[in-house]
């Protein structure tokens, strides 16, 4: 029998691969996330309510990275993938730069547009990539080594936040040559910007790997992909939105966790960044990882199912802690306590977009990588941030209230997604039959 491991790229190039991906992933995430960090300074120097900074943290942002993320995603299906996410990234590291130069409300909403749009080339070109770089039985662990940068990229966000906050701030405003005067968190955005261009020289050590599976090398008309997403319709919702509840949980907390400590424990931004920001890269990166190996190992004693498994896990897991860490009266119980809530809302980052490529023919699989983060995205970054806000302006009425939101908020989200991956399970083993009878007809 042909030994298939044979014709994916050697172990030490296709971990390479990955590895730069990662870090990709980690530089696109401190840029997306350090927004959280800088509530306070932003919301004084443009002088908005937290609806309205929620929308810069959140929808904003996720609004034209879902819309662009479906075109890109078919362009990674048909063209050179390293190259869009070198495009990508210099878009977005030049409308980071930009948002450090905002004066305006309106003008930093422009600029987190424009960091949305570069960010939704990187993703669906990645997960491609690392498909095609790795046999199935290891295809979730190499895609949640890649999604670690989720929780490496928001941890740094907030150490590096946190510290570079306590060192510029005791300083007072910067000035810069040709720009002048700018204020600390205004210098964070510039520097950000400046070292996602430097980055891009990473990219040329990645090699593009043969496209491999059902349907490689062939440009599948946008009416064959329509009607196979139909086909497998209540795998995609059930996968999708079930998903998306998770995210929904775990961007909303994250945008607000550290606005939380603050409020309600009176710590100062540095002390969050430090504890946050080491929570989220150590347990965000076990946890993801976790769920990688967990789905491997169920997938290799038969289960065709294992990834979605694990998502149920893990939702399963999440929802004690995300009710029990905002109500803590003590700042300590409610740190240790959000350990494990990130920990399982970590799980699915990684075992989520692997369950896609594994029932997806590889000419729709950038696709239907950029269907599934438009949902996840639109919902979770899009509407969790400012769920959470608009409760706490709009319910409560009372900035001190943030602790109710949250445990609100997020755990309906959670609740949402176990009844949802739950009813998944048999529709996605059909989905992976529906897959090889597809590849039969189509040789």
């Amino acid at each position: 029998m042909p030994n298939n491991n044979n014709i994916y790229p050697s172990k030490a190039r296709a971990w390479g691969t990955v590895t730069i991906l990662m870090m990709a992933y980690v530089l696109s995430f401190v840029d997306r996330q350090i927004l959280n960090l800088l509530v306070g300074p932003i919301r004084r120097d443009l002088m908005i309510s937290d609806t309205q900074m929620s929308l810069l943290m959140g929808l904003s942002f996720a609004l034209f990275y879902t819309v662009c993320g479906i075109p890109l995603g078919r362009l990674a299906d048909t063209r050179s993938r390293r190259g869009l996410i070198a495009f990508g990234i210099l878009f977005w590291s030049a409308a980071t730069a930009a948002c450090g130069l905002a004066r305006l409300y309106w003008q930093f909403l422009i600029c987190r547009i424009g960091v949305g749009v570069g960010e939704a080339a990187l993703s669906p070109a990645a997960y491609s990539l690392i498909a095609d770089s790795f046999p199935a039985e290891r295809r979730a662990t190499a895609i949640s080594v890649y999604s670690m940068g989720v929780y490496l990229g928001s941890g740094f966000a907030f150490l590096f936040g946190g510290l570079v906050i306590k060192l510029v701030s005791a300083q007072g405003d910067v000035l810069l040559p040709v720009l002048g005067e700018v204020r600390p968190w205004q210098l964070i955005f510039l520097a950000l910007g400046a070292a996602g261009v430097l980055f891009n020289l990473l990219l040329l050590a990645i090699r593009e790997p043969a496209r491999h599976g059902a349907g490689a090398g062939i440009a599948v008309p946008l009416l064959e992909v329509g009607r196979y997403l139909r086909a497998n319709k209540r795998t995609v919702l059930c996968h999708n939105f079930g998903f998306a509840g998770l995210a929904f949980a775990g961007y909303g907390s994250a945008a607000w966790v550290p606005t939380f400590f603050i409020r309600t424990y009176g710590w100062d931004a540095g002390q969050v960044g430090i504890v946050y920001g080491g929570i989220m890269a150590i347990f965000g990166c076990l946890g993801v990882v976790f769920g990688g190996r967990l789905a491997d190992w169920i997938a290799r004693r038969g289960s065709s199912d294992a990834n979605m498994r694990v998502g149920l896990y893990a939702a399963l897991g999440a929802l004690p802690f995300v009710l029990a860490f905002p109500v803590m009266e003590s700042a300590q119980w409610a740190a240790i306590l959000v350990a494990p809530a990130v920990f399982f809302l970590s799980m699915p980052f990684g075992v989520a977009p692997a369950a896609i490529q594994e029932i997806m023919p590889n000419s729709m699989r950038g696709q239907a990588s950029a269907i599934y983060l438009f949902v996840i995205t639109l919902i979770g970054l899009g509407i969790g941030p400012t769920a959470v806000a608009v409760m706490t302006d709009y319910v409560f009425g009372d900035d001190m209230s943030l602790r109710y939101s949250l445990m609100i908020v997020t755990s309906i989200a959670v609740l949402f997604s176990v009844l949802l991956l739950s009813l998944s399970l048999k529709p996605y083993r059909d989905s992976v039959v529906h897959l090889q009878q597809w590849a039969i007809r189509a040789t």
